[in-house]
């Protein structure tokens, strides 16, 4: 891209002109992005995993859904708090590890319980250990999004947090369409579409693939990025615009962190249940067959990577918190047609739904987790927390799917969209109606020269301390500032 994406400095607002990482991050932000390929291939096999459950297993559409309660109320409602102390206390190194080896023994327990499938005559307790299985690979998820979503938030330079994480994101989403090509090929496939013999095989690769990342990061030195710098930059910032930080204020009063989390527990549980009942939908209501279903499902997603990397051009342009109000004003109606057309309309609006799905993921998780300092990786752990919406929604659609149709279940998100909607007006308004990217400030690039533990000695004055064995830099640059005010 123009200007190239690794920069030294740049203090513009537009990442396509000046980059949007620096080159000393530049392998770091490599190796995490790997990161959102791996949940995004699993969350793919996930929707598809429904439909077969059905017809091999015999179980119903809310039974099933136990599969998005297990992934999503287990893994990153119960175990995001877990991922976001080990954060906090161990960093983001010990933290992905640690989600790729529960992510990698998830993946590899699918193996001996797909072998048991075989001739069974309780194809509840089979269900059941797939259940468990999916829990596992969940808690290792939640604990990747954890430190992969914040580390690449907090990486230099911060004004194009959002257009960073998104770029990542998509990523997120060439893995995710992935799952249903396989699964029209190996799961739907005439010989294999009444057993789940193929199942296993795909997961030992996925567990393989898994411990294969897990190495690389055993040997690279990831550069970190400390609560300390975060706090200053944050307090510093206040400072300078004559205002009291909010990120000195305790966590339960960081409401742009728990209006966040609302939005991202409504967002992820709309977004599960389209992506749930997606061959319902189809079969239902266009009776297309579950193979041709799959491979529209694949091509939904494929319009949702697009999305995603039509989303981070963007935002190089547009401040987040308009587009996301934009984006999410077409979901509230894309979704009110789905649940209204009968026939192959009902599924195009359907596959169009998660063009403008793609950029809300990472457009929440940046404005709900900014500026919060000393409180950014709890904020994290929270925002991921907020993930467990896929828990929740997916068995009320399947109520209601069950008594009335699966078309009439869609109407159940259109509230959760307009909700999204009305909160980035709410960010937009305090983030100070901006329309485009801001530039980066002289404390920001002060900041983010530090990052890595070192505080700016602008900010010092604002924390009242310094890191042992650092007052030097510190005192080089406050002397630096103070030579910019007086030339001022």
């Amino acid at each position: 891209m123009a200007g190239g994406a690794v920069v030294a400095g740049g203090s513009g607002g537009n990442p396509l002109r000046h980059g949007f990482i620096r080159r000393e991050y530049l392998w770091a932000f490599i190796l995490v992005t790997s990161l959102f390929f791996l949940w995004g291939f699993a969350y793919g096999l996930l929707d598809v995993l429904n439909k077969h459950f059905q017809n091999v297993l015999g179980i119903t559409k809310l039974q099933s859904t136990g599969l998005q309660v297990a992934y999503f109320g287990i893994g990153y409602f119960a175990f995001s708090p877990v991922a976001g102390e080990v954060l906090k206390r161990r960093g983001y190194k010990t933290a992905i590890v640690m989600g790729l080896s529960l992510y990698s023994l998830g993946a590899i327990l699918f193996w001996p319980v797909a072998k048991f499938s075989v001739n069974t005559k309780n194809p509840q307790a089979i269900f059941g250990g797939f259940v468990i299985c999916t829990a596992v690979i969940a808690c290792g998820l939640a604990t990747l999004e954890v430190a992969a979503n914040s580390y690449v938030s907090v990486m230099p330079p911060h004004n194009v947090a959002n257009f960073r994480l998104q770029f990542s994101q998509s990523f997120n989403g060439v893995a995710s369409f992935t799952g249903p090509l396989i699964a029209s090929k190996y799961f739907f496939s005439e010989e294999n579409k009444n057993n789940l013999n193929n199942v296993q095989w795909v997961y030992l690769a996925v567990s393989g693939m898994g411990m294969l990342v897990a190495l690389a990061f055993i040997l690279t030195k990831l550069p970190e990025v400390s609560e300390e710098a975060l706090q200053a930059e944050a307090e510093a910032l206040a400072e300078s615009q004559g205002a009291d930080t909010k990120a000195a204020q305790p966590f339960y009063k960081q409401y742009r962190a728990i209006t966040g989390f609302v939005a991202q527990f409504l967002y992820v549980g709309a977004q599960v249940t389209i992506g749930s009942f997606f061959l319902n939908y189809t079969a239902e209501n266009a009776h297309i067959a579950d193979s041709k279903g799959s491979q529209l499902l694949s091509y939904a997603l494929i319009i949702f990577t697009v999305g995603r990397f039509v989303g981070t051009a963007l935002l190089a342009v547009i401040s987040a918190p308009v587009l996301l109000c934009i984006y999410a004003v077409m979901c509230a109606l894309l979704s009110l047609l789905i649940g209204s057309l009968h026939g192959m309309s009902g599924v195009i609006c359907l596959m169009l739904v998660m063009f403008f799905e793609s950029i809300m993921y990472p457009c929440i998780f940046v404005l709900g987790t900014s500026g919060l300092g000393r409180h950014t990786r709890r904020a994290a752990a929270l925002l991921v927390m907020g993930v467990s919406g896929g828990a929740v929604f997916p068995p009320i659609q399947g109520a209601i799917a069950d008594k009335f149709s699966t078309r009439t279940s869609y109407y159940l998100v259109v509230p959760c969209f307009i909700y999204i909607a009305l909160w980035a007006v709410y960010i937009w308004n305090q983030d100070g109606r901006r329309f485009g990217v801001p530039a980066t400030s002289d404390i920001e690039r002060e900041v983010e020269a530090a990052a890595g533990g070192v505080v700016p000695g602008a900010a010092v004055g604002a924390l009242g301390y310094a890191p042992r064995g650092e007052e030097e830099m510190y005192e080089s640059a406050e002397k630096d500032q103070i030579e910019r005010i007086e030339k001022a």
